[in-house]
């Protein structure tokens, strides 16, 4: 019996340890709209926690019209270099995976696609968008076309077709891109990617594993609030909104000195900016010249040009928001929608609100008819005091002392002192 019943309690112990490790984990993550940095990060921290927990693999659906090189670079490296299968799945559909996330899902350890997706297009876009010398465009054409053969190289992809992806930017249906083996299979829904995925044979860098996602849990990794953050502030828009906001408020506080909100919000504003731009190819050149626009406009107020300090300033303003972020094609630059209405506002504000305001300010106080006018002594008044005349607090004297609250009558007005009597 004793033997029974350590055969008994060792043959459960077995059966435990297998429904154990039955049960295995995969991870699931997405990725929309344009790939930058924060993308970039997102996507490593989502390798690191598929590494760490020894998840089966790490799922990447994805839609992104490309994005910047360097970023996608970045995601490249440990998807060839890990030793976690990595899944790019364009979808739903409607997707696409163009330019850098061409790169992206030829780079996957399993790439898939769902019906109604495209892939390619992914020919570089010169730095600003413009013509660039045609010696350069050839380096970083060439550049990028032997990055992408030799990645198609390493997964078994069609070289030929991922070389057209990026020289001619052909742009393939899911079926196309199957037929002519730049991606690895089709699949409807994320169950159905499943069930393709189970029992596929992967290469990694020191192993070829077998992949188990039947019956796998699936754990979505989402991104946290500094990433969402980083996400929403990146817009170039938006980094540039904020920097705006941000000179205004600081400009308001330096006219208005003590305001407090002002300044408070300006640097917030300013931080947000500058934080963003930490994660976008800013050309700080751009910055200067921004910079540089609005002390011409403030000079304008200070010294009488005819205009030509506010033409300058405005110029300088649209060169440095237009230089301001060093982008490919459209995805990370400022749209004209934004930059219009900034220059408009910014103008006519410098040229007729701060203009009037410190007009007003500099301007001797309307007082011509002080003398005989009545008020109240708001301190006690000998040599000196103030007093509240005409709805404004002056300066005032007396030749005999008069205690605050009493009223008083102006007797004559000099260099903005009052010389006041009892009444």
């Amino acid at each position: 019996m004793k033997h029974l019943r350590n055969h008994i309690l060792i043959l459960v112990g077995l059966l435990m340890a297998s429904g154990a490790s039955a049960e295995e984990i995969l991870y699931r993550m997405r990725l929309d709209g344009p790939i930058g940095p924060t993308t970039a990060e997102f996507f490593e921290r989502g390798i690191d926690r598929a590494r760490t927990d020894e998840a089966i693999c790490l799922i990447v659906e994805m839609d992104t019209p490309g994005g910047l090189d360097s970023a996608m670079r970045q995601m490249v490296k440990p998807m060839l270099n890990d030793r976690i299968p990595v899944v790019i799945y364009v979808s739903p559909s409607g997707s696409r995976a163009a330019s850098a996330g061409a790169f992206l899902t030829v780079a996957a350890h399993v790439a898939a696609m769902a019906p109604g997706t495209n892939i390619g297009a992914a020919h570089p876009v010169q730095i600003g968008g413009g013509i660039a010398d045609t010696t350069m465009a050839a380096k970083v054409a060439n550049d990028a076309a032997a990055y992408i053969r030799s990645i198609a190289e390493k997964r078994g992809r069609n070289i030929t077709w991922a070389e057209k992806a990026v020289r001619e930017s052909i742009s393939l249906t899911e079926s196309e891109a199957l037929s002519h083996n730049l991606i690895d299979l089709v699949a409807p829904t994320f169950p159905a990617l499943l069930d393709s995925l189970h029992g596929r044979q992967v290469v990694l860098r020191t192993e070829t594993r077998t992949l188990q996602t039947r019956n796998a849990r699936t754990v979505a990794i989402t991104m946290g609030f500094r990433e969402r953050l980083l996400s929403q502030i990146s817009n170039p828009n938006i980094a540039y909104i904020l920097m705006i906001l941000g000179i205004y408020g600081l400009i308001f506080e330096l006219s208005n000195p003590g305001s407090v909100l002002p300044g408070v919000v300006g640097g917030i504003c300013l931080i947000l900016a500058f934080y963003a731009f930490q994660t976008l190819p800013v050309n700080y050149a751009g910055v200067l010249l921004i910079l540089l626009g609005i002390v011409l406009l403030v000079l304008e107020i200070k010294i009488t040009s005819y205009g030509l300090l506010t033409l300058s300033g405005i110029l300088a303003l649209a060169l440095g928001s237009t230089m301001l972020i060093e982008a490919p094609g459209h995805l990370f630059r400022i749209s004209w929608f934004v930059i219009g209405p900034a220059l408009l506002v910014t103008a006519l504000f410098f040229t007729f609100a701060v203009g009037m305001g410190i007009r007003a300010q500099q301007s001797p106080p309307y007082n011509s008819t002080m003398a005989g006018k009545a008020g109240v002594a708001r301190t006690e008044i000998s040599e000196s005091g103030t007093v509240f005349v005409d709805g404004e607090y002056w300066q005032a004297r007396a030749d005999q002392k008069i205690e605050t609250g009493q009223n008083i009558q102006v007797v004559e007005e000099n260099s903005g002192i009052l010389k006041v009597k009892p009444t």
